[in-house]
């Protein structure tokens, strides 16, 4: 797997950043399985993807309260990602901004997030979710087979035991975020924007 340069990041050097994408994506090629059923391992593989992910898109400065304010990664609905989320950002920061951790049941609490999980457990209101966060600049990502087509950022899928994801760049720049080119190569689809 080639090195990344620190293009992204403002000249940083982004190898070391990128480690544990790396060895994560590493372990997928090899076709390291993982049970159909939502397991530890799934979840903490998707715990290690949003965290790479705050690292490569770009929020509008309007976003935070200020240039060193927290990303939030907003988890909601019944999942075991949120407490695994806490283990993975603990004592992390992505460009001199803390990671934090929220969990809610509803919609309506999710206030403020830079990124939003939406678990499976939400897919009846899944289509509602994705509605009233559509311009509010947040990463919507979720784990449904219809999540990126129903308007959502990022969605994971599952195929031969190995977890992937798809983006929509069209929902991306409606919610006004910037992704690295470096994320969207690695995406298994990716819905191309409006001109």
């Amino acid at each position: 797997m080639a090195v990344l340069d620190g293009a992204a990041s403002g000249g940083r050097n982004v190898g070391a950043l990128l480690r544990p994408l790396a060895i994560l994506l590493l372990t997928c090629a090899l076709g390291l399985p993982l049970c159909a059923q939502a397991s530890a391992q799934e979840y903490q593989i998707k715990a290690a993807f949003l965290y790479n992910f705050a690292k490569f898109v770009e929020w509008p400065p309007a976003t935070f309260q200020d240039a060193s304010g927290p990303i939030h990664i907003c988890v909601l609905g019944s999942t075991p990602l949120d407490w695994m989320m806490e283990d993975m950002v603990r004592d992390k920061n992505v460009d001199g901004r803390a990671l934090t951790v929220r969990k809610f049941t509803n919609i309506s609490q999710a206030g403020n997030c830079q990124i939003l999980f939406v678990s499976a457990s939400e897919q009846k209101h899944q289509r509602a979710i994705l509605e009233s966060t559509k311009t509010s600049d947040v990463l919507t990502v979720g784990e449904t087979d219809t999540f990126v087509a129903e308007g959502g950022v990022v969605g994971f899928n599952l195929e031969r035991g190995r977890i992937h994801f798809d983006i929509n760049l069209q929902a991306a720049q409606l919610q006004r975020l910037r992704i690295s080119s470096k994320l969207l190569s690695l995406a298994t689809n990716v819905r191309k924007a409006q001109q």
